[in-house]
């Protein structure tokens, strides 16, 4: 349904990348190896979100970064629209519904990374959760969403890696 909005696949590309965690960065040729695309294309779109504000540009050694700029006033629609578009929404709603007692949901893989590559990793972390529920979950899931989604599960809390969407403790 987006790509009828946005119809630059390699726009696109470029804003899961960016808005999907506002902590994803990457440089022009980069980009291009890993959309696999020219860099011409690659810079077009660029250029035309940082000159709207959408990303911001920024230097490092001799490269130049482009991130999502978290300071737009439009920034929260973008990546709200970004996950919605993903189906995280729906996702995290299915796993806190009735997964028990769950502390932390936590994307982690490719699409932590901004990259869609139709795979989805969540790790639920919490106690006396509903294992049961996971098996019906994924298979409801992955065709409301149209992607393969992989749950791993574990007790505790996990202080690193991936992308939070939900912590009990943080209130997130």
């Amino acid at each position: 349904m987006l790509e009828s909005l946005i119809t630059s696949k390699t726009r696109l590309r470029l804003l899961i990348k960016f808005f999907v965690n506002s902590k994803n960065h990457s440089h022009l040729r980069g980009l291009a190896d890993e959309f696999g695309e020219s860099t011409n294309a690659i810079r077009k779109e660029l250029n035309n979100l940082t000159s709207a504000g959408i990303l911001v540009k920024h230097s490092d050694k001799n490269k130049i970064e482009y991130q999502a700029n978290i300071r737009h006033p439009f920034y929260t629609n973008i990546r709200d629209i970004i996950r919605k578009y993903l189906g995280l929404d729906m996702l995290l709603e299915q796993i806190l519904e009735r997964m028990g007692e769950v502390e932390q949901v936590i994307l982690t893989g490719d699409i932590a990374r901004g990259s869609d590559t139709g795979t989805i990793d969540v790790l639920v972390t919490g106690d006396n959760l509903n294992t049961e529920y996971i098996n019906h979950l994924i298979a409801r899931l992955e065709e409301l969403i149209e992607r393969k989604v992989i749950f791993t599960m574990a007790s505790g809390r996990i202080s690193s890696g991936g992308l939070i969407l939900f912590d009990r403790e943080a209130g997130i």
